[in-house]
């Protein structure tokens, strides 16, 4: 059996800043409201006039990644695309990056798993290299959300929320001290309508839609905010636990907790329960929002970029969302 490690990490963000003013000329709503309730002060959403797609944002991503990792894009084995916001119905964006990067025939999977979907992917990853199959995996998290949003007064509560962007990594087999200890992943189906898009997909028909049969919020995401906070704080908790007390390991030996970025208040409520310090819990939702399934990439990229994580750091990744998902990876990076 091997172990795997992440050898190279890059994130991508659109260049476009929306900030809390710019959403008050467009909605009934304050920078006091959203920083209240989500501690968020901006996020990026694309250029509607010029849209980068969510394979695109994840080539740009994968590229500084591949770099940073020292590896030649030749040596990838496989491709990992974790999105909820896919170029096309089908086929999946893994293909498309796999293009972009003119890969060989190599396999592309991708993963619909929202929020915890870089969880997701990097346990399927951690698995292909431990066994041997893949020696280096490409693992994207992409979301393009915005355009998806609806921008008035009636939908704030979750336009305010959402952002866009990508970060990817290359998980390699390790050679050295650095090592995936073990990935933890779960799942509720009985609250999948909680957080949920209903269309467009196979049982919402385009042409009902347009004999008004479907209604349009069928079309724009929903949430049930109170219901997933108060499941979020409480499987936050227990899943970064379990990847504590499967490594014989306390909260005092995290250098870093990197949840995802869903909500602030949800990232200050869980480094209370779990007695964390400021500098072990890293944050960036207040510059770029919530981009789901991209969150845990770009902000471990970020972390490793400021220098809030070094090589030896004990790392802890968690995220909950949609499904309702959730899951844990805890790392030497």
């Amino acid at each position: 059996m091997y172990k795997s490690r992440i050898s190279g990490l890059g994130h991508f963000l659109p260049p476009s800043s929306v900030s809390n003013q710019d959403l008050c000329m467009l909605m009934d709503t304050s920078d006091e409201w959203i920083q209240e309730r989500t501690g968020i002060k901006s996020r990026r959403w694309v250029d509607s006039n010029n849209i980068t797609s969510s394979s695109q944002m994840g080539y740009q991503a994968s590229l500084k990644a591949i770099e940073n990792s020292g590896i030649n894009k030749s040596d990838i084995d496989h491709i990992l695309f974790a999105t909820i916001s896919p170029d096309h119905y089908f086929p999946g964006n893994g293909v498309l990056v796999q293009d972009l990067l003119g890969l060989d025939t190599i396999g592309a999977t991708d993963i619909r798993n929202a929020c915890s979907g870089f969880i997701y992917a990097l346990s399927v990853a951690n698995a292909y290299v431990q066994t041997g199959q893949y020696e280096n995996i490409l693992v994207i998290g992409s979301e393009l959300q915005s355009p998806v949003l609806d921008k008035t007064t009636n939908g704030r509560d979750l336009s305010v929320i959402f952002g866009d962007g990508a970060g990817a990594a290359i998980i390699s087999r390790s050679n050295n001290t650095s090592e995936i200890f073990s990935t933890h992943l779960h799942s509720e189906g009985k609250n999948a309508l909680e957080l949920s898009m209903k269309g467009p997909s196979a049982i919402h028909w385009v042409d009902k839609l347009e004999r008004n049969q479907i209604s349009p919020e069928n079309f724009a995401p929903q949430m049930n905010g109170t219901l997933v906070f108060k499941n979020a704080i409480v499987r936050f908790e227990q899943v970064i636990n379990e990847a504590l007390n499967k490594n014989k390991m306390s909260s005092r030996d995290i250098g870093c907790l990197i949840p995802h970025q869903a909500n602030l208040r949800i990232s200050q409520f869980v480094q209370k329960k779990l007695g964390l310090r400021d500098n072990q819990v890293f944050n960036n939702i207040q510059k770029y929002g919530n981009t789901t399934g991209a969150s845990i990439p770009i902000a471990l990229s970020e972390a490793v970029e400021q220098g809030h994580v070094k090589r030896g750091d004990i790392v802890c990744l968690a995220a909950f969302g949609a499904g309702f998902t959730w899951g844990s990876a805890l790392l030497r990076y």
